[in-house]
């Protein structure tokens, strides 16, 4: 394997995770890239350019490129009208790889359905396999999709159809994933890769609770609860906010001693009402004990995860939940909703606690037991610690690296057959 080509359309691997469409595939993206770079092999990942001020080509890491695409305005476009601007960028990604002798690539991964569409017309004119990974699939979206949010159109469903038939290979986080493409996408099990995210152990790793929280202006005896990752109904950061409110109903004291972190940026149906969440605090009495943070990257967001005593992961559907895997890493345990591949993520009564449905007094039960229990914290802080170094990043890279090799070796066969 000496070249391989990323699409990732909606979203640049260059942007900052926590806000618009950039949350964990940007991550998965940039740790995966760079370990490949590592390992010897040229990585070039294509996104559609959004800036006049973005060069044509960038170095992410050595040996990998990020190359900007012409598609469409460069500003104001939602992931929505995305769809129509696909062959503008896939004539963009076509004519970069013309500039070289045929076979340059050897591998195409495509990141979400819509990079997936222009990497299933690339394996045709290139011949080479098609790996694709969706993150997030929209017939699981629309049945666990919050009742305030808006289901995922049926183009999407039917552009991710289309590709669980054609590509090659489709790498799924968990085994619940994979099910869910062969159930509910008809995709052949055989073609079908289980291949964990993992975590960055450099970056995540156990820290003093005390300087975390003096950066953060937050008291050394306080009780913290935090949410990190991008303000949209699926996530439903509102969850903890009412949980917040049940504590202090049920434990008035408690108000001098609570804070609630919401750190976070507006994305998807979210950026339609982006002060819905103040006025929630607002209207549940708590906006003394709730801050927003933007979102944060590298050693301040470890150090939010260090700062607080728990962690809550409450979304509706997760394909994994990276956030969960990077608070246990740091000693934080987590309480998350019991969906997707969160109860991977997560050991339940291990390394943090799994709640069935979004009750906020079952949230704050779950968040109460163990940001009040201090013995029993610190029990699951340790597990916590363990278990994510189950996961990393360098794992998940040598995976892919042989799903890549398996899918060229079919894909031979099947050109010469």
């Amino acid at each position: 394997m000496k070249r391989v080509a990323i699409l990732s359309v909606h979203t640049s691997p260059l942007e900052q995770p926590g806000t618009g469409d950039a949350g964990g595939m940007n991550v998965y993206i940039v740790q995966t890239a760079t370990r490949m770079a590592k390992r010897g092999i040229e990585v070039e990942i294509f996104t559609r350019a959004t800036s006049s001020d973005l060069p044509p080509v960038a170095e992410l890491a050595p040996g990998v490129k990020v190359r900007h695409v012409v598609a469409g305005p460069f500003e104001g476009l939602d992931k929505g009208e995305l769809p129509g601007q696909l062959c503008a960028f896939t004539a963009g990604v076509l004519r970069a790889e013309a500039r070289h002798e045929p076979g340059y690539y050897d591998v195409v991964h495509s990141h979400y359905w819509l990079s997936g569409q222009v990497g299933w017309l690339a394996r045709e004119r290139w011949a080479v396999p098609l790996v694709h990974t969706a993150h997030t699939l929209a017939k699981v979206k629309n049945l666990a999709m919050a009742s305030c949010d808006t289901p995922e159109p049926r183009m999407r469903v039917i552009g991710e159809e289309q590709v669980a038939a054609e590509a090659d290979r489709l790498v799924a986080n968990t085994d619940v994933e994979a099910a869910e493409l062969v159930d509910l996408y008809g995709a052949d099990r055989a073609k079908v890769l289980v291949v964990p995210p993992g975590v960055d152990l450099e970056r995540f790793v156990p820290g003093s609770r005390e300087d975390a929280r003096a950066a953060l202006g937050l008291r050394p005896d306080a009780v913290v609860l935090a949410f990190v990752g991008r303000i949209q109904p699926l996530k439903s950061p509102d969850m903890l906010i009412k949980a917040g409110a049940e504590l202090l109903a049920r434990d008035p004291g408690l108000r001098s001693r609570l804070e609630v972190l919401i750190v976070g940026g507006p994305s998807g149906t979210g950026m339609k009402t982006p002060e819905d969440l103040r006025r929630l605090a607002g209207e549940l009495g708590v906006s003394d004990v709730v801050r927003f943070l933007p979102p944060q990257g590298g050693a301040e967001l470890a150090g939010v995860y260090r700062a607080a005593d728990v962690v809550a992961v409450p979304s509706h559907n997760e394909s994994f939940g990276l956030v969960a895997l990077e608070a246990q890493a740091c000693g934080t345990p987590v309480v998350a909703a019991a969906v997707g591949g969160l109860p991977v993520a997560v050991r339940d009564g291990v390394s943090g606690a799994l709640v069935d449905g979004h009750d906020p007094a079952a949230w704050a039960q779950a968040l109460r037991a163990i940001a009040l229990n201090p013995a029993y914290r610190e029990e699951l802080a340790g597990n916590a610690v363990g278990h994510a170094r189950r996961f990393s990043w360098d794992r998940t890279t040598e995976s892919l690296l042989a799903g890549y090799a398996q899918a060229r070796d079919v894909f031979r066969e099947e050109v010469f057959a």
